[in-house]
């Protein structure tokens, strides 16, 4: 399984959508800085950054969607399904605006790393240096988590209305397998019915026609009635197909709810671990801080710099599944489009 989802960051779609993800945060990046012309570089990381990935990577987009279920009688299900993959692709629009967050609060600590290493290694006792780098780790430690902004209880709640809905896909898609099947019974029925009466009929148009002239007369009308009872279970077997799309697209959604859940409680973790990570940097540069003594500097900006690399990865893979889970929501919403707006 691991090799599988490994195997998932290495295929042509997945880059492109990676791709197409960048375009979109620099073109967003780009919106937002030049609609803020009198900002300086240097406040410029405090922009609040929307992300609004879903803008440029959800397929098909919602107001194709809306179209469609103005114009087609959609299942009420269906319709919750694309509602679901939306918000879910919004709420890893703010997971990626935390990310974004966390890169610029990465980078000060960073360069308070280098600062106490050029000071320490130098055994520089300068005081405007030594003021510098607790500042700098004070600030640091008085801001926000960004990744407690995506809270357990957004997910939990999103989380519960993705089961929510599985289960009445589930549910509905049960009743109508039943219910095709039951008629699939009937119709099994109905053509031996058929095949024994027109045996019998055949049987008695020979009887008559060795007997009378009345066969002759009396076949067309057989006949004909034969034709209605055929027409008739053709009109059947056209109610049975209907049904049979709306299982087929009850299925596809189920499928890609399934997925989408499985996705959300993977970020979930993530989310959580990287939250406690970066509360755990924002106590030990409190007390590194308010301490003030070069020892204790020293043993927090070697442990900073020792779960850098393992910090980034996380950061990475978050990120990295993130785009995953808009690849296979779209893959999952563009195949039930598909059975919806497939010919008969």
């Amino acid at each position: 399984m691991n090799e599988e989802y490994l195997e998932a960051f290495r295929t042509k779609s997945y880059i492109e959508i990676c791709n197409k993800a960048q375009v979109g945060l620099r073109k967003t990046t780009t919106k937002m800085l030049t609609s803020s012309p009198s900002s300086s570089s240097s406040s410029s990381s405090s922009i609040p950054l929307c992300m609004q990935l879903t803008e440029y990577l959800l397929e098909p987009r919602q107001e194709i969607i809306a179209n469609i279920t103005q114009r087609l009688k959609l299942h009420r299900l269906l319709v919750d399904y694309f509602e679901a993959t939306l918000e879910a692709c919004r709420c890893c629009d703010t997971i990626l605006e935390a990310i974004h967050s966390e890169r610029l609060a990465y980078r000060r600590i960073t360069r308070v790393v280098k600062l106490s290493k050029i000071v320490l290694d130098a055994n520089n006792d300068d005081q405007t240096h030594k003021d510098t780098i607790y500042r700098e780790l004070s600030s640091f430690a008085s801001q926000n988590n960004p990744f407690s902004v995506v809270s357990t209880v957004q997910f939990r709640d999103i989380h519960d209305k993705c089961v929510e809905l599985l289960h009445g896909l589930k549910q509905t898609r049960r009743k109508i397998r039943r219910r095709l099947k039951l008629k699939r019974v009937c119709k099994k029925a109905a053509g031996i019915a058929l095949v024994t009466s027109h045996c019998v009929v055949l049987a008695g148009l020979l009887v008559l026609a060795f007997h009378s002239i009345v066969g002759v007369v009396v076949a067309p009308s057989i006949l004909g009635g034969l034709v209605g009872l055929l027409v008739k279970k053709g009109g059947e077997r056209v109610g049975c197909g209907s049904s049979e799309r709306l299982f087929k697209q009850l299925d596809m959604a189920a499928k890609g709810i399934y997925i989408l859940i499985n996705d959300l409680d993977t970020m979930s973790r993530m989310v959580k671990r990287l939250q406690d990570e970066v509360e755990h940097r924002k106590v030990v540069a409190e007390v590194c801080a308010r301490n003030g003594k070069w020892e204790i500097l020293k043993q927090v900006m070697r442990e900073f710099h020792e779960r850098d690399s393992s910090f980034l990865e996380q950061l990475e893979e978050l990120e990295g599944h993130i785009y995953l889970c808009f690849l296979t929501t779209n893959r999952s919403r563009r195949l039930v489009m598909q059975t919806i707006t497939e010919k008969n």
